[in-house]
């Protein structure tokens, strides 16, 4: 799957566009890039996020910085608990050239970390830690500011992200979408959909291999070679990505969140859950919620 060139529909003599917006299961645009680069804040919503040569799931909260011409999509889970016209998630961003300032702004000596910044956005950045709460306020208000605050909000995100020691690279290779066929693309986009859809069983490594017309040795090294990580590495992730979300949600308790998130045990269920995310179920649901 050959990544699109996308044209962002950028407004004339402004810095930036910023974009809240509401999506339905999976209406995400195809695998893209475009020159400018992107801010993404998932304030609602969970599913897999393709970055590059990247695949990891994602949940409500999440922030993330591209760097211009990243292939990337998101896409979206079902949301069973919305009603009436709500759609299945809510996100914001922010489009701008890396120019948008002025070429000018580069050779300051007081804007020395931007290029720096810049750089580092070539491989995707995750915002974590007290870097992504301010961002993702920050994200809000410039939804609706005008004038010179537009520029300031702008200014002062850049200025959190550059100074921030909370962000992690998300590609191993910058900007390069995967070296594959059309057809392994196709394949990896059908095992991604049957494990979003069935992620609750316990998908053995002989059932996805059928899935993907290959035997299970050269499965196996056909998932790690395409996506970096193990089949069951990237199963555990999604199952705790749903963990996550149901968390946020707060409607059911933890022990009862295990079974619904596909893990058949709740020690295996916290082991997991502290290897993806760094941090126990109810130091996530208490961070999240105190938000």
């Amino acid at each position: 799957m050959k990544p699109q060139f996308h044209k962002v529909p950028l407004l004339a003599n402004s810095s930036y566009v910023a974009r809240h917006e509401y999506k339905r299961q999976q209406t995400e645009t195809n695998w893209h890039y475009h020159p400018e680069m992107e801010l993404v804040y998932i304030k609602r919503g969970s599913g897999s996020r393709y970055i590059g040569n990247n695949i990891s799931p994602f949940a409500a909260g999440e922030v993330i910085l591209l760097g211009e011409n990243i292939p990337h999509i998101w896409r979206f889970n079902k949301d069973t608990t919305a009603k009436g016209h709500l759609m299945d998630a809510e996100a914001l961003s922010i489009h701008f050239h890396p120019e948008c300032l002025g070429k000018d702004i580069f050779q300051l000596q007081e804007a020395y970390l931007l290029p720096r910044l810049f750089e580092k956005a070539k491989s995707g950045l995750l915002i974590e830690g007290d870097a992504r709460e301010k961002v993702a306020r920050l994200m809000l208000d410039a939804m609706e500011a005008t004038n010179l605050d537009r520029i300031i909000i702008l200014l002062t995100i850049l200025k959190t992200l550059a100074e921030s020691s909370d962000l992690s690279p998300i590609c191993i290779s910058h900007n390069v979408p995967p070296k594959s066929s059309e057809y392994d693309q196709a394949r990896l986009n059908e095992i991604c959909a049957y494990t979003l859809s069935n992620y609750k069983n316990d998908i053995t490594l002989e059932e996805i291999s059928a899935i993907s017309h290959l035997s299970t040795t050269s499965f196996c090294r056909y998932f790690k070679s395409m996506t970096k990580k193990t089949y069951y590495n990237f199963l555990n992730e999604i199952r705790v990505s749903q963990a996550c979300k149901l968390l946020i949600e707060d409607k059911i308790p933890t022990n009862i969140i295990c079974f619904e998130s596909g893990f058949n045990n709740i020690s295996n269920f916290y082991r997991h859950f502290k290897k993806v995310t760094g941090v126990t179920p109810f130091e996530y649901k208490k961070k999240y919620l105190s938000c």
